[in-house]
């Protein structure tokens, strides 16, 4: 306390000096109509530039709901898009016409999850992915997994919160494909190497088509609807046997810049695979 005093004692003027200065300027800006303008001018620029300033900050840190709305419209659009091409394709019966990414079959028996990639690799003979949903979010193994340019994998193994993806880019993924407005199916493998490139085995001899066609999913599996976007025929050869082409496909998708995706669930798919277990046994 006696410290305090001193303090204050010692420091005596220049408390009174302070005092006096608030005092003069309350009087100034209180009785003189111009300096009290000026005075309310300037508080208002400066609580302005203070607000300006928060809501910045604020719509910053707002940013990742922002993105998850867009991901919930963006889902929404494609479901309409994807009704209203089901609709045309009815109304002029092409057979020939595949449904590209973004329009999935929007009927009840396929559900689009949303997903964000957290982990991937391209170097490996065998690449998987890791996503951020799992089985709590009715994520489930043998389940399709697409993005914006084509498909990705199928779902391997699941946790709560987290799933794991065997990439087309692993020795185990075998996809079947068909080409565009054809009806004859062939096997997709990666043999490693270029991670741009795969090869669709299999297609019979007499089947037709040429450099630059499109390759998609056939439909023949519980995991993908038919018509997804694979990739195009870039080079065309004959297997080792002579009894079928080989063909190099450049595949849609970058695996190098997989971000978000979407996972395909189907309606009846564990009736299905029960199915073809009894005829493995």
């Amino acid at each position: 306390m006696r410290n305090l005093l001193d303090f204050l004692v010692k420091y005596n003027y220049w408390f009174l000096f302070i005092l006096l200065e608030v005092a003069s300027f309350v009087l100034l800006f209180r009785f003189n109509r111009y300096q009290q303008s000026v005075f309310f001018t300037s508080t208002n620029a400066i609580s302005g530039k203070l607000f300006e300033m928060k809501s910045s900050v604020t719509s910053f840190f707002h940013l990742k709901e922002v993105n998850e709305d867009l991901l919930d419209r963006n889902m929404q659009l494609e479901q309409r898009i994807a009704s209203l091409e089901k609709e045309l394709l009815d109304m002029q019966s092409d057979t020939s016409a595949y449904h590209s990414l973004d329009s999935i079959p929007a009927d009840r028996s396929y559900k689009l999850y949303k997903a964000h990639v957290v982990k991937n690799s391209v170097n490996h003979l065998d690449n998987y992915l890791t996503l951020d949903r799992g089985s709590a979010d009715s994520i489930r193994p043998e389940m399709g997994v697409v993005n914006a340019n084509g498909v990705v994998g199928i779902v391997y193994k699941t946790t709560p919160h987290y799933a794991l993806v065997i990439s087309l880019l692993n020795s185990k993924s075998s996809l079947s494909c068909k080409i565009q407005g054809s009806n004859y199916f062939g096997y997709l493998k990666w043999e490693g190497g270029d991670t741009q490139y795969a090869y669709l085995r299999d297609l019979p001899r007499h089947a037709e088509f040429s450099v630059g066609d499109t390759v998609v999913t056939s439909g023949y599996s519980a995991v993908f609807p038919p018509g997804l976007l694979v990739g195009v025929i870039d080079e065309m050869s004959d297997s080792h046997d002579g009894l079928s082409y080989l063909l190099k496909i450049k595949l849609a998708t970058d695996f190098g810049k997989v971000d978000d995706v979407r996972v395909i669930a189907r309606e009846g798919q564990e009736e299905l695979k029960q199915l073809e277990k009894q005829l493995n046994e």
